[in-house]
């Protein structure tokens, strides 16, 4: 956990977000301010940290639509053929706006977390 080690920050804050999505909401503002107050630096610096936290903390979140959508998939495959092509392509299509979502409000929220991480390190004496 060294200044400047971007990567190793960002994937320390990743963590804080898969560990505490669960309990707490906009967990990815969390785990932003943890890897943008352990990186320093400027504006720029912890807003990229932030953001790379949240790219890395959608890991889990695409591997768990990849499963729900294979098991929805093969449901679908399993009824009429009209019907299962009309499925599938419903729920390719709410795949991915909740793909694009996810991301955009998980890489937002962790850039802005950063930035308040940077803010906490400079503004107080912890």
């Amino acid at each position: 956990m060294g200044e400047g080690d971007t990567f190793l920050n960002a994937v320390i804050g990743a963590a804080v977000t898969v560990v505490t999505a669960s309990f707490i909401p906009f967990s990815p503002v969390v785990g932003g301010a943890v890897s943008g107050y352990l990186q320093g630096g400027d504006d720029e610096e912890v807003l990229k940290v932030g953001a790379l936290s949240g790219l890395i903390s959608l890991i889990p979140l695409i591997l768990v639509l990849i499963l729900v959508g294979n098991i929805f998939l093969l449901v679908a495959a399993s009824g009429d053929p009209g019907f299962s092509a009309l499925l599938g392509g419903f729920g390719a299509l709410i795949f991915v706006v909740f793909l694009v979502s996810a991301i955009i409000y998980t890489v937002v929220l962790s850039a802005v977390g950063g930035w308040l991480g940077l803010y906490v390190r400079e503004e107080t004496d912890l």
